[in-house]
């Protein structure tokens, strides 16, 4: 039996009453399909498929992370991206709350999600989900994005590889999460008017910049600073 990975993700508001489930294989960090999932024609990989994504679409018909997601998009696309919400995250150590925004719980829902969907860009993001932190701002999310990265170097040169210790490859992925993140956008925009899911991928991309104006500017004394007693 597969070990798995849960989390489960409550949203309260006066009106609604909704629990996403994300089952994850430890293992392999890959999320647990469905056996019932839709597939819309919208899904499909040559509708979907962003500018840089590596997959075939003679052996993938649909795009796996628009799967993944269909169901967090279409319940809440009638609802208001800024509604107020409570929303409960019930995770195997401990249990988060938060009184926020829909979009911004969805946000960080779609974050869990997108990283297992199978997609190989957002894949090397899977590291993070293993220390899933829901409602992350950006100085978190910028801390664990740098120690995920360097610790992957650090095991690359324990393995004979060529680490990169100045992160220069991770602006390049994070380049390519950025324009994934505006073609989900886009088209999501072009299925229905799901205002709540687009505005969650735009949270999302915002982190995205982040990091990589950060390695831009290679401006880290924000975070540098912590570890005075170490360096």
């Amino acid at each position: 039996m597969k070990e798995l990975i849960i989390y489960k993700y409550v949203f309260f508001c006066e009106k609604m009453q909704k629990e996403f489930v994300v089952n994850i294989d430890s293992s392999n960090l890959q999320l647990i399909e469905h056996a019932e999932m839709d597939k819309p024609d919208w899904a499909k990989l040559d509708k979907f498929k962003c500018p840089n994504c590596p997959l075939n679409i003679e052996e993938h018909e649909y795009c796996p992370l628009a799967l993944q997601i269909q169901d967090v998009l279409l319940f809440f696309k009638e609802v208001p991206s800024y509604q107020k919400v409570n929303i409960k995250v019930i995770a195997s150590a401990r249990t988060y709350e938060k009184e926020t925004d829909v979009q911004t719980g969805v946000s960080s829902l779609m974050g869990l999600i997108m990283p297992t969907s199978g997609c190989p860009i957002l894949g090397k993001l899977k590291p993070l989900v293993k220390f899933h932190l829901p409602f992350a701002n950006i100085e978190e999310t910028e801390f664990k994005v740098f120690s995920m990265y360097l610790l992957a170097q650090y095991f690359k040169m324990k393995n004979g590889k060529t680490p990169d210790w100045e992160m220069k490859n991770l602006n390049q992925i994070y380049e390519d999460i950025s324009i994934l993140n505006r073609n989900v956008a886009e088209k999501i925009t072009q299925v229905e008017n799901m205002d709540a899911g687009i505005n969650a991928v735009v949270v999302l991309n915002n982190f995205a910049d982040s990091v990589t104006f950060g390695l831009d500017t290679a401006d880290l004394s924000h975070i540098e600073k912590l570890f005075e007693e170490l360096i």
